[in-house]
């Protein structure tokens, strides 16, 4: 019996790969009785409705009707009335608040997180800096104790020479006294 009901409720759709969208009330009573009251619906086309405009325009009228009438059995159903009630209800405020905060907190987190790799990125180019700059002392360095060493050679050099002449100037000063 609650199968029938559900089965007759308007508004309700099901898919059927030959034919497309269709409501349920169609496949489990191809007969309607219009002496109801109620518009018969808009019988499916073969074709896809949506390929013409004339289709599209009565797809969306049948859509329209059916919605208008699901909408009038539903208020009629005290639970279903219920249900939707609660659903276009605003939230309670505890957990609205409780959302924003944790809505709040994951836009900081996602900017701070961003903020941290545009450091680590800025880092990244100063430690490149850095590197190269070290190198560049040690070449620098490298320079200068060549310099170094040659300046120290040439002095070692000229002391060796200085020592020579000294002592054959010496000698020779010996030899001459003698």
């Amino acid at each position: 019996m609650s199968e029938e009901k559900f089965l007759a409720f308007k508004g309700l759709k099901q898919y059927d790969p030959g034919m497309g969208w269709a409501s349920v009330h169609n496949f489990a009573d191809p007969q309607q009785d219009t002496s109801s009251g109620k518009a018969p619906p808009i019988p499916l086309h073969t074709e896809d409705p949506v390929s013409t405009e004339s289709g599209l325009q009565a797809a969306l009228d049948n859509a329209r009707m059916e919605a208008a009438h699901s909408a009038t059995e539903v208020l009629h159903d005290p639970l279903l009335g219920e249900l939707f009630e609660q659903l276009h209800q605003p939230p309670k405020d505890e957990l609205a608040q409780s959302w924003k905060l944790i809505a709040q907190s994951v836009n900081l987190l996602s900017q701070r997180m961003a903020q941290q790799r545009e450091l680590r990125e800025h880092m990244n180019r100063i430690e490149q800096e850095l590197d190269l700059l070290r190198q560049n002392i040690l070449h620098d360095l490298k320079e200068i104790q060549r310099a170094s060493d040659s300046q120290l050679s040439m002095a070692r050099l000229r002391a060796e020479v200085s020592s020579l002449a000294q002592a054959r100037l010496s000698s020779r000063l010996r030899q001459t006294q003698t």
